[in-house]
């Protein structure tokens, strides 16, 4: 009959006898088990010969009795009192099975009486199955698989759950939400919500199927970000604060879009493009990341118009060293930016922009150029070149309108039509208008409304043949403004 025994410590050492199973175990590895043979002897008395083998057959056993013992005797000779359990291992080759000991139970959600235990990074969380159920979640379709023969996960921390792409802050975050009292819940949704919570709370109940504790979070996030006035948009004193500072206003809004492009909340969607389209009103930065976000989630309403706050504030391509007016000269000029302005050829750094030597996306480098992808500056240029084709072809070609049916009865209808292309012909090259930059068609045509505006009754149009041409101007807007994200596009989709 075979025997086990465990030894305990670096200085115990095993003995071996014949057919005897040895367990080695150190106090954080395991080792199997291993069965040390010794080959016995069967002789029979070699003085009577009874039951025995031949001599010759009995001597050439004895002789491999003799090598068996041999051997057995170096391999004991070398476990002397100072030889390491590691070392044993290692010269009979036994299997280790280690045991994790970097992971830790959390502090708030390992609950003794849990039934289901999670691994999220190092951190083990034991909750109740119950809990993770509810909702028709994807735990409730992953608890009611068959699982044969293997053994069940979450039921030891030797063998939990592991959950990944998400952070134990984020995690707990979510069991927060699971487990709340309706006065805590309260709280969250309170003036004095804490954002970060529940943007957690809603992408990992997005992630696990918890439909109704999304849309509760979600929904929490529009009340949040729609109080008056909006604490995304920090107010100019506290642009510097530790809650104010762009980098945290930055990360907040680029989380937020993220976070309602991703479950489908048309109204959150909504609600934060329109929040960033004034933060970008105020800082190059803040219209990079719109435009960067526009291309990434593929937003068609944001991506035209953080393109063209771009264009208009930011230099994106390296300035030349031409003096066209005085080549003579040793001394180079700085060459007139892209939009024909010579005087925003730099961009005017407000206190929130950052001017960095790294070459980083998204700063400003010492020469005062927005470091943007090379895929961002083609579009730029390609639409830099589109919208001043469009302007040159409105200032050449007036804007067309249907004359009134009195207009030809009471008036003399090609007196009308003249009165028009004449004032099309002067507000168009007006100084008003040529000193906006050339891309910028929207700006020059509010500016051409606006002269309209002012040209009063001093006019040879009909009266409904004005209110026609002034429509057009507000249609040709508006046209121009949708179609701003296909004038950004790349160039190559023409």
């Amino acid at each position: 009959m075979s025997k086990r025994r465990s030894v305990q410590g670096s200085s115990s050492l095993p003995s071996f006898d014949n057919g005897r199973t040895e367990a080695i175990a150190g106090p954080s590895t395991l080792v199997t088990a291993v069965t040390v043979r010794k080959r016995g002897r069967c002789d029979s008395d070699p003085q009577t010969g009874a039951g025995g083998r031949p001599p010759e057959k009995m001597s050439r056993s004895h002789d491999d009795d003799n090598d068996t013992d041999t051997e057995m005797d170096t391999l004991m000779g070398t476990l002397t009192p100072n030889s390491s359990i590691q070392s044993l291992t290692s010269e009979i080759q036994l299997q280790r099975v280690e045991r994790p000991n970097n992971w830790r139970r959390d502090d708030d959600f390992y609950y003794e009486d849990g039934s289901c235990i999670i691994l999220v990074e190092d951190v083990l969380f034991n909750v109740h199955r119950s809990m993770l159920s509810r909702d028709s979640s994807s735990f409730k379709t992953m608890f009611s698989l068959p699982q044969g023969q293997n053994v069940v996960e979450g039921h030891s921390d030797v063998n939990p759950i592991m959950l990944v792409g998400d952070t134990p802050e984020e995690f707990r975050h979510f069991l927060w939400a699971l487990y709340a009292l309706p006065p805590e819940l309260a709280l969250v949704t309170s003036s004095e919500a804490n954002i970060t919570l529940l943007i957690d709370i809603g992408r990992v109940s997005n992630k696990y199927s918890f439909k109704s504790l999304e849309t509760w979070a979600l929904d929490a996030i529009q009340k949040y970000v729609t109080q008056k006035p909006s604490p995304i948009l920090a107010p100019p004193h506290a642009q510097h604060s530790s809650n104010g500072s762009p980098s945290t206003i930055a990360d907040q809004v680029t989380r937020l879009i993220r976070l309602a492009q991703l479950c489908h909340h048309a109204r959150l969607l909504e609600t934060m493009i329109g929040l960033l389209r004034q933060l970008m009103t105020t800082s190059v930065q803040y219209a990079y990341l719109a435009m960067t976000l526009a291309d990434e989630l593929d937003l068609r309403s944001l991506r035209g118009a953080a393109y063209l706050e771009v264009m208009q504030k930011a230099t994106v391509v390296k300035k030349i060293s031409v003096n066209v007016v005085r080549p003579s000269s040793s001394a180079p000029s700085l060459a007139s930016n892209s939009s024909g302005n010579s005087a925003a050829s730099l961009p005017q750094l407000q206190s929130q922009d950052t001017v960095s030597s790294d070459g980083h996306e998204g700063t400003i480098d010492s020469s005062g150029r927005l470091i943007i992808s090379k895929e961002q500056q083609l579009r730029l240029l390609a639409g830099y070149y589109r919208l001043t084709s469009t302007w040159d072809q409105l200032r050449l070609t007036p804007l067309p309108f249907d004359h009134a049916t009195s207009c030809g009865a009471t008036w003399h209808q090609q007196g009308c039509t003249q009165s028009w292309l004449e004032f099309w012909k002067e507000k168009t090259r007006s100084e008003g208008v040529m000193n906006l930059g050339l891309a910028d068609v929207l700006g020059r045509l509010r500016l051409v409304q606006k002269e309209y505006e002012r040209w009063g009754s001093a006019t040879y149009m009909h009266h409904d043949c004005r209110l026609s041409a002034k429509k057009a101007i507000s249609d040709v807007i508006k046209r121009v403004e949708e179609a701003l994200p296909d004038y950004f596009s790349d160039p190559g989709d023409d």
